[in-house]
């Protein structure tokens, strides 16, 4: 028998040699057993409690192992998903690498274009552009032709000026030279009979409209008045009186929607509500319409309205104009003007006839308007 068994049962004597014996329980001997069994319980207990502890481990390594394993297989995903972007941004990065590249060249031949070998460096900011059409006619050819007027609002910033000689050849080799030292009367200060300040002289480089292509529409509810008389009435007056007369029925008209007086051709535009009243009206081509006391013979024309479908441009010098920059501000702008203009006259400063000359002083801001040269 082993000393568990030993600890674990109490040994009896024989029943044969028992016999007559009475056993001897003592309480300490029972106090002892009762300590006996408490600890063999707590033992038990603390070997649940670490076959339970053993299970969870064990549980817990295997959630650990399955969890590492799909996210081993979300990563190779990933992975592939972010090698796949990554080629597919090589891809476009090949591709504007190479629209870049062509774009280049074609800005290097637009610059070959304009100035031969000194390619001109165009204005960060484009100017403004506004047209003017005129509709002259010089003869029955030039019916669908339209004349086109350009006026280029050019942008000038503090401390420059633009100066216009009359002859190109004297903006030549003032820009030619690119630095003047420009002699500047300082009357305020008595101390220093005169004052220096060194200017740039760079070329004027603007963009001109060279294609215009225009959709045309003709309204059907609006017409055109023209041959209007010239009457000591106010605009909304003869407006209103318009309106009263083609607003009728009897004189072929109808109601009126809207109306619009034309300052620059003195026409009138007349909207109607309905269609089918412009028409018939238009196909009579004049009609008398009663305006105070007189009948006055109108022309009645169909009302074309359009867009620009297409307006293309290529960029130009202008020949007699100089732009000067760095322009100190050290006189009012009446008297810097007058001691440019003298300067830039004086045949000894290679100089010549000013034409016209705008002056911008610094911390200010001015646009020119560039017109057709006719000269």
């Amino acid at each position: 028998m082993s000393w568990q068994e030993e600890d674990s049962f109490i040994r009896l004597p024989h029943t044969d040699s028992m016999e007559g014996v009475i056993p001897a329980l003592t309480p300490e001997r029972v106090r002892w057993e009762i300590e006996r069994c408490k600890e063999f319980c707590s033992n038990l207990e603390q070997e649940c409690a670490e076959l339970q502890a053993t299970k969870e481990a064990a549980k817990l390594r295997k959630e650990r192992e399955l969890n590492k394993n799909q996210q081993m297989s979300l990563n190779r995903d990933e992975e592939r998903s972010y090698q796949k972007g990554i080629l597919s941004a090589r891809e476009e990065n090949d591709r504007l690498r190479q629209e870049k590249q062509v774009l280049k060249k074609k800005l290097e031949e637009v610059r070959k274009k304009v100035s031969g070998d000194d390619p001109v460096m165009m204005l960060p900011a484009l100017p403004e552009k506004k047209m003017v059409f005129k509709g002259l006619v010089t003869n029955k050819e030039d019916t669908n032709k339209l004349m086109l007027t350009p006026l280029v609002h050019y942008p000038l910033l503090g401390g420059s000026a633009l100066i216009t000689f009359e002859k190109a050849e004297v903006a030549q080799r003032i820009i030619e030279a690119k630095e003047h030292v420009v002699e500047l009367s300082c009357g305020e200060l008595e101390d220093l009979d005169q004052c220096r300040a060194r200017v740039q002289a760079s070329p004027v480089d603007i963009l001109l409209p060279s294609a215009l292509e225009i959709r045309l529409l003709q309204s059907s509810r609006t017409i055109l008045l023209s041959d209007l008389p010239s009457l000591s009435i106010p605009e909304e007056a003869l407006l209103d009186k318009l309106e009263l007369f083609f607003s009728k029925v009897k004189n072929g008209g109808g109601e009126v929607e809207r109306r619009e007086f034309l300052d620059d051709t003195r026409q009138v535009v007349l909207t109607f509500v309905q269609d089918g009243v412009a028409e018939p009206l238009i196909a009579r081509g004049h009609i008398e319409v009663l305006i105070g006391k007189g009948r006055y013979k109108l022309k009645v024309s169909p009302c074309m309205s359009g867009d620009i479908a297409d307006l293309q441009f290529q960029p130009s010098r202008c020949p007699r104009t100089v732009l000067l920059s760095g322009i100190p501000d050290v006189l009012g702008e009446e008297p810097m003007k007058d001691t440019l203009e003298i300067h830039f006259q004086k045949a000894s400063n290679n100089g010549g006839e000013v034409d016209a000359i705008a002056y911008v002083p610094e911390g200010q801001r001015g646009v020119a308007v560039f017109m057709e040269d006719t000269v």
